[in-house]
């Protein structure tokens, strides 16, 4: 039976490897040490590849955005620490990488997340947006040969972060910051 984390529900800790560029080290990234922030798991299927470091520079671009709204973003494949560092020190998108980049070789974070395609031994792209308790509030789960936007996630980031703080508030389609949200309301219905 796969074991998957869902919409609405709170990640297990777990612990592996990961790559620091700030600090240029390898250490243990523990999930538990993010709880109070918000946390965006970005799964791709492997470094030195053709879409992924597209996405992750274009991550890198909105890395400080994604601190200023209180969030941490941790890239994950199916590589060791070491292939991240390799990456790292020799890919110009990858450079930009601020970032911590999660090793999963065995596949273990992956399974939990429903993402490990068995046949294959990588990740499918994967995005999970998780709240500051650690609670999953938006996962997305694409074909690999697809990349996926870092505004959208930074919108949906804000979206996410906006009805936390707003309860009984949500965000229509395309919602933006300073826009119009609706309350939730019997009145509403049918007249929208």
């Amino acid at each position: 039976m796969k074991i998957m984390v869902m919409v609405g529900e709170t990640v297990p800790d777990f612990e592996a490897n990961a790559y620091f560029p700030e600090k240029d080290e390898i250490g243990k990234l523990r999930f538990s040490d993010y709880r109070g922030k918000w946390v965006i798991l970005a799964f791709y299927p492997a470094d030195f590849t053709f879409v992924c470091p597209t996405e992750l520079e274009e991550l890198a671009k909105y890395y400080e955005e994604f601190k200023k709204e209180g969030a941490e973003i941790i890239s994950v494949s199916t590589d060791t620490a070491y292939v991240h560092k390799a990456w790292h020190d020799t890919s110009p998108s990858i450079k930009k990488i601020k970032y911590p980049m999660l090793a999963d070789p065995a596949g273990k974070i992956s399974r939990l997340f429903g993402t490990y395609i068995e046949d294959e031994g990588v990740s499918w792209r994967a995005t999970f947006i998780i709240d500051p308790d650690g609670k999953v509030v938006s996962m997305h789960i694409h074909d690999n040969s697809i990349g996926r936007s870092a505004k959208e996630i930074l919108r949906m980031l804000r979206a996410s972060k906006y009805v936390r703080e707003h309860p009984g508030q949500v965000c229509p389609a395309s919602w933006e910051p300073g826009k119009e949200t609706l309350k939730v309301s019997l009145d509403l219905v049918g007249k929208i």
